[in-house]
């Protein structure tokens, strides 16, 4: 069963009226309260388990009362239980409530990927250079996993989620952190490839002109636009709803960072008309995906809420 567990400090003074809120919803099981216990703020321990499906309805209602700002609340999802009576609560929810994503979670896993440590830029050189070793000697498998070890897809989503909230600073930075991560990636890409070139390391195949595996990438069409749509879709429904498994999919999906060393790799051997290839295959999926990530999210919101809507209404 899904449920979420929720830990709050709230001054003595909100605490009757979070205990009548929550007692007042039936989703709402374990209310454990402990007076005057806290320090730091100051103030009564509250805990309970909350049904997924009924999370942002309460979580709301907790922000509603201003223990967010008076207290505070910790949001953490449960494991395991065992409780008949979780089992019965759950069986009288529609099939579909009972996963509802809870969207206050969502996006603080995206803020939090959204970050961009050392070790985003060190992670986009060094899918970078696997992407140019696959492109020179002509292994896909290289590029899958160049594919999977980029991690600019967090940077693409935290944009979607910034143009969605209306937050300029995270699309600036998510931005920022792009630009400079596939500048880096291709310089330090374009300075391997051309080394390999002077030692005559890429594979005979690769230097006699047969290159599939670079052709595929510096040639966008119309199919490339529909995977990155694609894509972008089934990953932001990934994330709400945590499959790891699909997300893992949409990675090696995305042709960004086999664009960005196909155009180092490209310009150390000269070849002006497959780095521009590259180069608009690259900025095809980034836009493509930022602008379905941001589609998705509020489909998926107006989804949810119109389900939840339906449910209410059913129960009047």
């Amino acid at each position: 069963m899904d449920l979420v567990h929720f830990r709050m400090v709230t001054p003595p003074s909100l605490t009757q009226r979070t205990i009548d809120m929550l007692t007042a919803n039936s989703d709402v099981l374990n209310l454990v309260v402990l007076r005057a216990v806290s320090n730091s703020p100051d103030g009564d321990a509250l805990e309970c388990d909350v049904m997924k499906a009924a999370a942002n309805e309460v979580l709301g209602g907790l922000r509603g009362l201003g223990i967010d700002h008076a207290g505070s609340i910790a949001v953490e999802d449960v494991e395991m239980m065992f409780s008949r009576h979780a089992e019965r609560i759950e069986a009288d929810r529609p099939s579909t409530l009972v996963h509802t994503p809870l969207w206050a979670a969502v996006e603080a896993h995206i803020r939090a990927e959204g970050t961009y440590l050392p070790s985003f830029y060190l992670f986009l050189v060094v899918a970078g250079l696997i992407g140019a070793v696959g492109i020179m000697s002509n292994s896909q498998i290289l590029i899958v996993a160049a594919m999977v070890v980029g991690p600019e897809y967090n940077a693409i989503v935290s944009m979607a989620l910034g143009i969605d909230r209306g937050n300029r600073r995270r699309v600036r930075e998510g931005a920022r952190a792009l630009t400079l991560g596939f500048s880096l990636a291709i310089v330090v890409t374009l300075g391997f490839s051309a080394l390999s070139r002077a030692l005559d390391q890429e594979s005979d195949a690769f230097k006699h002109g047969l290159r599939p595996v670079s052709q595929l990438i510096d040639t966008p069409n119309f199919f490339s636009l529909v995977v990155a749509a694609l894509a972008g879709a089934v990953g932001i429904v990934s994330l709400t709803e945590a499959r790891a498994s699909a997300l893992l999919g949409v990675f090696i999906s995305v042709t960004t960072i086999p664009a960005a060393s196909d155009i180092a790799v490209s310009i150390a051997f000269a070849d002006w008309h497959e780095a521009r290839g590259s180069l608009f295959q690259l900025l095809l999926n980034v836009v493509v995906l930022v602008i379905v990530g941001v589609l998705t999210l509020r489909l998926q919101r107006r989804f949810w809420r119109r389900a939840e809507r339906r449910v209410d209404a059913g129960k009047d």
